[in-house]
Order: C-alpha cells, then structure tokens, then sequence
C-alpha cells in the first residue's frame, strides 16, 4: 500500500439481496475511503444498510458489484483461502451480543484467535496480558463471561478483537446492550486505542451517545449515503480534549 492509499476504499458498492423473484437492494452505488488511524461510524436508521456495509468491509459477504479495497488489495478477488487469512490477519471484530466462549475465562476468549492463528504459546500469553491490560481487565483474566458485567464482557470483546494487533477493527452496535455508564466507559476505551495505539475504528451505530464521540459519520438512508461529515472539534485535538469535548 503506498503512503498516500487509504486503509479501506469503497468503490460503487452495490449489494442485492433475493426475495422471492425480485431483489432487495440494501445499498446502492456506495463510494467513500477510510484512512488509517480514523474513529468512523456508520449511521442510518434500522434497514438503511449499516450492518450490510460492515460485513462488505469485514470480508463477510461480497457486494453484488463494485468492489471494496483493503491494503490497496481487490478483495473481491480474493479466494475463501486468501479471503479468512485477510480477516484473521488484518480485521478485528466486535459484535452487539458479545459473542464470547462461555466456558472459557476472559484470557482464553481473547486468545482464541492468536491460537487460530498458530502463534507461539510465549507470545500468545504476552499478547493477551497486553490486551488485556489495554481493556483494564487485567485483573479479571480467569473470570468466565457468566460472572462478568455487560460492560466487561464488551471490553473482553474489544480485547480480542485487537489481540492480533489487527489494521481495522469493526464493531456492529457496539454499545447496544450497554447502560449509559457502561456504554460511556466502551466508547472511552475505543477513543483512547484509537489514539493511543493508533487503531482505525469503524463501527455502526444510531446510539447518539457514541455518536457525540465521533469525529467523522457517513449516514445511510436506504442504503445510499446522504451525507459524510467531520466535526471540526476534533481536529488536532488530544484525547483530553476530545473527551472533553464530547460530554460539553
């Protein structure tokens, strides 16, 4: 990818989905990039193609034309083989429900994926203690999700969605099933990865509270995007100033 390539470019993406004999269309000739390093939601109200448009961009379904670039790579190029190895290496993922191991403790949740991957067991334990540490969870390693709070187990997602140390991490609704004091603590968190390790974030999202926290939105309706907008209070900002100015 050269210096100036975005992370993700998104490219007159169109996805039809069949419906008896007709086709529904759930987004339309959509075209915009992410740069490495943004903090980016997807907004729109229910059925505008939010969740559509991160699944493209997460390598989980395929538009119908248009194409979608990671790393300057055509992923719809891609084999099943080449596709999975792009998600596990370069994409991090969280989920509204969590979807945690329910045997497993918070540490082996977060590992899972370093031992998909086939890593070492010295560096996988390293990783997950980072992450972990990342998440403020440290303390909380061999607890399993059944006795952890709704906010700790998002932060356990959140763990290991950026264990593998991922270019992009994805999160749908990430504060859905949140309290406003948890769902306040996870977008904390996500700004403070984002600007202290340099993690591109893009999320999907109608929850105003993570909205209020964000420095650029593309809004969907009927899965065309109707606007694209940076707020100008975050611009050269530090983390205590966005913060800050988030909650004012």
């Amino acid at each position: 990818m050269a210096p100036s390539d975005p992370l993700v470019s998104v490219e007159q993406v169109t996805r039809k989905f069949p419906l008896d004999h007709n086709a529904v269309t759930a987004l339309s000739n959509v075209t915009f990039r992410i740069d490495a390093g943004e903090f980016l939601a997807i907004s729109g109200p229910s059925g505008s193609g939010k969740s559509t448009l991160l699944n493209l961009i997460g390598c989980i379904d395929k538009p119908t034309s248009g194409r979608i670039l990671i790393d300057a790579t055509d992923t719809s190029r891609l084999s099943p083989s080449e596709t999975s190895l792009l998600r596990r290496e370069k994409i991090g993922f969280v989920f509204q429900t969590f979807n945690l191991i329910p045997v497993f403790t918070a540490s082996e949740n977060v590992e899972y994926p370093l031992l998909i991957q086939g890593v070492r067991t010295n560096e996988r334990q390293k990783r997950v203690a980072e992450a972990l540490a990342n998440v403020g969870l440290s303390g909380r390693a061999h607890q399993r999700p059944d006795l952890l709070s709704g906010g700790e187990r998002q932060r356990v997602a959140v763990a290991r969605a950026i264990v593998h140390r991922p270019s992009l991490v994805l999160a749908d609704e990430p504060t859905a099933n949140l309290d406003t004091r948890n769902a306040t603590q996870l977008i904390d968190l996500m700004r403070d990865l984002n600007h202290t390790l340099g993690l591109t974030f893009v999320f999907s999202t109608h929850d105003q509270r993570l909205l209020e926290h964000t420095p650029r939105i593309v809004r969907l309706t009927d899965g065309c995007i109707i606007s694209d907008t940076h707020s100008e209070r975050f611009e050269g900002a530090t983390r205590e100033q966005i913060l800050a100015a988030s909650v004012s």
